[in-house]
């Protein structure tokens, strides 16, 4: 198995929120008492100094693209301990010149500092998790914030100098109608943001949703929902290059761009998932999740929850899970050099899919019919081994 080294990419893991809301299936942790937030951004340096030496000449000389600070509430932590870890992995790793740092928040008022300060920490992407501008729609998710809390933030942080923002919004929430999902909508592409993240809820396993499910809209008017929202995005400039993806044109987040390609990152915190491309083929790595847990063995091999080589077998699978979900598709050549495989590896199953309708029938791109899309599950599940 030969692979040439794709973009690598950072990923930091921030895992305390003020309150865990019901859908919410990520390692995300309540706020109780003060957490050690500063001791926490030392022990993520700790945990990328190991990885560095864990992987040696896998990582050893490239550059950092992206950045993305993901929980949790990652603008709980101050912009002044932000650029603390912004500074330390600067002094480990190249950093690519104008390299995407993102920062998750929410719009509630206890979950960010100031977006100046952020900016002047190397924050140059904010991602707002709004998910609805209807207020009962945000009391019935367990949000704290308000809609009118959410338009303030994503102003203060414009006013701030930051002008690539990321406004999330989810769809078929409980007893939502098509009026109510194309009102989020306006109401989020009213605020002029670079991006806009629209996907459905679904009830995640192990979660307050999944115990006691809310009424949600049934499938036919999820789809209605979501080809009407599509639709109005497209009309207000948003062009949809992901699956849950729209953005205006050269904003499309780099950092998420690369997962898709099956490019590598380093992920770094409380569960953080990590994939790195070397001479043995390509690796998973993840951490240990308990925050309390992770900075007690801050550094140590024992921070490590998993690791493992992806199986030949099931690299196909990986690959498209990530590749297919890009409107645009991927070029054929990409698959061999991210995974180290040939095409035929895939053609069986390529030729079935294209038979279908479900994958474009040109021999150099891998990219999903507007069929293929709608039943994009199916599709991925013919590259299982």
């Amino acid at each position: 198995m030969s692979l040439l080294p794709p973009p690598l990419s950072l990923y930091v893991h921030m895992p305390w929120c003020v309150r865990k809301c019901p859908y919410c299936d990520f390692n995300s942790h309540g706020v109780r008492g003060t957490p050690e937030y500063a001791a926490y951004v030392d022990t993520l340096l700790a945990d990328l100094d190991a990885d560095l030496r864990d992987f040696g000449a896998a990582v050893h000389g490239r550059t950092v693209e992206t950045v993305f600070f993901g929980g949790g509430t990652p603008s709980l932590f101050s912009p002044e301990l932000v650029g603390r870890f912004l500074d330390g992995a600067r002094e480990r790793l190249p950093f690519a010149p104008g390299a995407e740092v993102t920062l998750e928040t929410n719009p509630g008022t206890v979950e960010h500092g100031r977006f100046d300060g952020y900016l002047a920490a190397g924050v140059n992407r904010i991602s707002f998790g709004v998910q609805s501008f209807d207020d009962d729609k945000l009391r019935r998710l367990g949000r704290i914030h308000s809609a009118n809390d959410a338009a303030h933030a994503v102003r203060e942080a414009q006013d701030a100098g930051i002008d690539n923002i990321n406004i999330d919004l989810m769809y078929a929430l409980p007893e939502q109608s098509l009026a109510g999902a194309l009102d989020d909508v306006a109401r989020a592409v009213a605020l002029a943001p670079a991006h806009v993240s629209h996907y459905q809820l679904t009830l995640e396993p192990n979660t307050a949703f999944a115990a006691n499910p809310p009424p949600l809209p049934d499938d036919d008017a999820a789809w209605a929902i979501q080809e009407a929202c599509e639709a109005r995005l497209a009309e207000a400039g948003y062009g949809q290059y992901e699956v849950s993806a729209y953005a205006r044109p050269g904003r499309r987040c780099a950092h998420n761009l690369n997962y898709w390609r099956f490019g590598d990152y380093l992920g770094v915190g409380a569960g953080a998932h990590g994939k790195i491309s070397d001479a043995s083929g390509v690796r998973r790595r993840w951490k240990t999740r308990l925050p309390a847990a992770y900075l007690a063995i801050a550094g140590q091999p024992a921070r490590i929850g998993g690791d493992s080589l992806v199986a030949a077998a099931d690299l196909p699978f990986e690959y498209m899970l990530n590749a297919l979900r890009l409107i645009d598709g991927v070029p054929a050549t990409d698959f061999a050099e991210r995974t180290g495989l040939p095409r035929e590896a895939i053609a069986s199953s390529i030729e079935a899919c294209v038979a279908r309708g479900w994958l474009e029938a040109s021999p150099g791109i891998l990219k999903a019919t507007a069929l293929g899309q709608r039943f994009l599950n199916d599709v991925i599940e013919a590259f299982m081994p």
